[in-house]
């Protein structure tokens, strides 16, 4: 059977590379053999060397992925046994310990970096979020400086080589360890890790490449968008160090309540409060609909507290296909409290009338009502 090497690490199928370097730093920190006598811990140690080696192999995590064992037929791996490839990583060991990286030089990385994104919010009413709109606003970045283009340098000068790191953009220490003298790797403090210095800066961003600016921009909201959306403009955020590309600009949505109306998704909902004669007679209301204007609602005779009248296709458009949700009226049957003495013998009368009186109803029979939804509400039926 193939080896668990996810397992040994103790990450998921789907860990990531970062989420593979901490697992196994942390059990190199445990187990190593110079830390850890054990002779348990020291093969503890050889298996997660071994299976960071591994799943850090593209090949080989791609054959464990389909079931197989690429360490099979005898294949062990080096193990700790040698200072090789195959010690799983020992540059990760170094660093889980001395939090430097051993051996071979990474390089400068560059001045040139790109930039961040930004956010910002914009509140919006119902109306704005069902048509969509276009806005103009200020935001407040780092733009690229028109003084050096980017380049952060004046006029025709240009970056020297770092005469503390001699270009590589990093330096190099040596440290005594457990495991004897170990050679570190970090950024050069003089340069930043670029590799090269600038002398005679621009005397607009001071060499780096930008410097921070109000402007105005449109931002054009999609008709259906919701609180808590983000609309996404393209390299409107933040140019980078030494004019790098732009990041990105999120404007997120912030939808203010409304007066009426309620929304749930794509549809919108509102009460209607209606007598008690108009729901036993039937009668129109009239509602000043989000998109369609006015819009009668019908009541048929007869209808119940808490009924809901649905008008299809009178909501919300749906964000991406445009089709729109439905507007639903839920019915507050209103019931006088003071009544004067033509009312009340009319009332009588319609009692008279009336052969249905008041009843106590089982609980599994009861549909509808204050009681229908308490029930609903404790018991989830």
């Amino acid at each position: 059977m193939a080896r668990d090497y996810y397992g040994i690490l103790g990450v998921s199928k789907g860990a990531s590379d970062s989420e593979l370097k901490r697992a196994y730093r942390k059990l190199a920190r445990e187990l190593h053999p110079d830390i850890n006598p054990d002779e348990q811990a020291q093969a503890r140690f050889k298996e997660v060397s071994i299976a960071y080696e591994v799943l850090t192999d593209p090949e080989k995590r791609r054959i464990v992925d389909l079931g197989g064992d690429p360490l099979e037929n005898g294949g062990g791996g080096n193990g700790f046994g040698g200072f090789g490839s195959g010690f799983g990583g020992l540059g990760d060991v170094f660093e889980a310990f001395f939090g430097g990286s051993a051996g071979g030089s990474r390089g400068p990385r560059g001045r040139v970096q790109p930039g961040s994104d930004s956010l910002l919010r914009m509140r919006l009413d119902l109306l704005e979020c069902a048509t969509g709109v276009s806005k103009q606003v200020t935001v407040d970045t780092a733009i690229l400086c028109d003084g050096c283009a980017g380049k952060g340098t004046h006029g025709n000068s240009a970056p020297s080589a770092c005469e503390t790191c001699g270009g590589r953009g990093e330096v190099q220490t040596v440290q005594r360890s457990l495991l004897g003298q170990v050679l570190t790797s970090r950024p050069c403090p003089t340069c930043q890790g670029a590799g090269e210095v600038i002398t005679d800066p621009c005397h607009k961003c001071g060499g780096d490449g930008r410097v921070r600016a109000r402007r105005d921009i449109t931002v054009k909201i999609p008709a259906g968008v919701g609180d808590g959306m983000r609309v996404r403009l393209a390299a409107q955020g933040e140019v980078g160090p030494g004019g790098g590309p732009a990041g990105d600009l999120y404007v997120e949505v912030h939808e203010k309540p409304h007066d009426v109306f309620i929304r749930d998704g794509d549809d919108l909902h509102f009460t209607v409060r209606v007598p008690m004669v108009e729901a036993a007679l039937g009668t129109s209301v009239s509602v000043e609909a989000i998109i369609d204007g006015e819009t009668v609602v019908k009541i048929e005779p007869g209808s119940q507290p808490g009924s809901v009248v649905t008008m299809r296709g009178k909501g919300m458009p749906h964000l991406r296909t445009g089709v729109r949700g439905n507007l639903h009226a839920h019915l507050d049957v209103v019931v006088p409290t003071r009544l004067d003495s033509k009312e009340r013998e009319l009332l009588k009368d319609f009692r008279a009338r009336n052969k249905e009186g008041s009843e106590v109803v089982w609980a599994e029979s009861a549909s509808g009502g204050v009681f229908s939804r308490l029930r609903e509400a404790f018991t989830g039926r």
